[in-house]
């Protein structure tokens, strides 16, 4: 299936909600650190609810201890400095969908290296600055998974 990549998240109860969303895509989740909250807090488990549980999460210490444990992967970055949109690109199973901090986004050596396969964007009004952290990531998850004729949900 696809991959949800969160670098250095820093809201807990949007890291939550983005647990519950892997556990019921069949998404795997990985976090990259520092994590801006303690991944035992009250609200990340509040958010995760019980899907905590079912969601496949795995954590590393930086962005470089993650490439070198999936070498060879199709990664796209949403960023808002894409000038291709989510939607023009047809996913394949096994891609990463990488995405940065609520705060500041993903670095520009992280969206513009040679690790990133493309850089995308979800459209918005030109008076917006970003999308909530997870909304974005439930957005470019299902159109990911609307491709793949929601292979496995019901």
């Amino acid at each position: 299936m696809f991959h949800i990549v969160l670098h250095e998240p820093q809201i807990a109860p949007n890291t939550g909600n983005i647990i519950r969303l892997a556990a019921n895509t069949g998404f795997r989740l990985h976090l990259i650190e520092p994590l801006g909250f303690d991944f035992e807090e009250r609200k990340l488990r509040r958010a995760g609810l019980d899907y905590h549980d079912l969601a496949n999460v795995s954590r590393y210490p930086d962005f470089e201890a993650f490439l070198a444990q999936h070498p060879d992967r199709r990664i796209f970055a949403l960023t808002t400095k894409a000038a291709t949109s989510y939607s023009d690109v047809r996913f394949e199973a096994g891609d990463m969908l990488l995405f940065g901090s609520e705060t500041a986004g993903l670095p520009p050596e992280i969206r513009e290296g040679a690790a990133v396969t493309q850089a995308l964007r979800l459209p918005m009004c030109n008076t917006s600055r970003s999308l909530n952290l997870s909304n974005a990531v439930a957005v470019v998850c299902y159109e990911a998974w609307r491709q793949h004729g929601f292979e496995g949900g019901i």
